[in-house]
């Protein structure tokens, strides 16, 4: 049985000199000492706290061990509950690209299936299918949703809920940290462009195939970013389109993502006139701050919830997709 005992890291003997402080943040964390100098005058609360967020990501792994990566959390494509269960290991995620899946879909009654996948079985260089347009090799974290949805509207119907960027905001998910749901989004807006200014939502006549489009996103996490959606396909049974990050993201001033290492992918087919397929990948780069790996759970918990806010279940629903 673990134990632990409560250190507060201001009274140890290595943290009571701002020297030793510094010395941390430079070898520790990459952090240029120009910027400790100028920030800590005014932000050593901030600092306090954002090593305190650090030492607790460290802590998740021991407190919150990776899952195997044979078991699956699944959550709801229709408004049911789910549990957990065992699948037999596949070779590797698969979009629906021409080929069936991997994972497969389920069927309409059935839960989705929600895989965080492993790189002791994937590899430090695993290489992203081709019709991602990934060129970097390998992940952090690697997320991937197969899942039918009930769907009576054609494709533009769609189009114009991916595109209505301001509805993002409230969206909630499960925090394992916290053990409560939180809010995940807390705006969302539409942009000119990628250094452009705010506007109204994208309409259906905008997302078109090849188009590319920018919008802003405050997380509750890495907070306000600038990211870029790319609508690949656009027809009438089948709409594929990728976003990432095109901005440095942070914890407070400490980088987590560098532009392009969050990236994610949709693939939605129809199947008839009732029914779609969802699939979604999405991952951390393989150079993202080692801070956010170990803590799959809350990777999960997000694909989680843009897949439930995507086709329509309500984001709180129980259960989560990890505890």
């Amino acid at each position: 049985m673990l134990t632990f005992r409560r250190v507060s890291l201001w009274k140890t003997p290595w943290m009571r000199g701002f020297d030793d402080l510094r010395q941390l943040l430079i070898t520790g964390l990459g952090i240029p000492e120009a910027a400790i100098i100028m920030r800590t005058k005014n932000e050593l609360p901030r600092l306090r706290d954002a090593l305190r967020f650090s030492a607790l990501l460290l802590l998740l792994p021991a407190v919150y061990p990776a899952q195997p990566a044979n078991r699956l959390l699944l959550s709801p494509p229709a408004l049911q509950a789910g549990a957990l269960i065992d699948v037999q290991p596949q070779p590797g995620p698969q979009p629906s690209c021409g080929m069936e899946p991997i994972p497969a879909y389920p069927g309409m009654d059935e839960l989705a299936i929600v895989k965080s996948w492993s790189r002791s079985d994937l590899g430090r260089d695993w290489k992203p299918p081709a019709c991602t347009g990934w060129s970097e090799v390998g992940f952090t974290t690697l997320v991937t949703i197969a899942a039918r949805f009930p769907h009576t509207s054609e494709a533009e119907g769609l189009l114009r809920h991916i595109g209505a960027i301001s509805e993002l905001a409230g969206m909630r998910y499960w925090s394992t940290t916290h053990k409560q749901w939180r809010t995940l989004i807390g705006s969302a807006y539409a942009l000119t462009d990628s250094q452009g200014q705010r506007r109204e939502d994208f309409t259906s006549n905008e997302m078109k195939e090849g188009k590319v489009l920018h919008f802003e996103q405050v997380d509750n996490l890495s907070g306000k970013a600038t990211y870029r959606m790319h609508i690949v396909e656009a027809s009438a049974s089948r709409v594929v389109f990728d976003v990432e990050n095109v901005s440095t993201m942070r914890y407070y001033f400490i980088p987590i993502f560098h532009p392009g290492e969050l990236q994610s992918m949709y693939f939605l087919d129809r199947e008839s006139d009732k029914v779609w397929r969802y699939y979604s990948i999405v991952r951390t780069g393989k150079n993202a701050n080692g801070l956010i790996a170990g803590n799959e759970s809350s990777s999960v918990n997000r694909a989680v919830a843009f897949y439930r806010y995507l086709v329509g279940i309500p984001t709180t629903q129980e259960p989560p997709g990890a505890r």
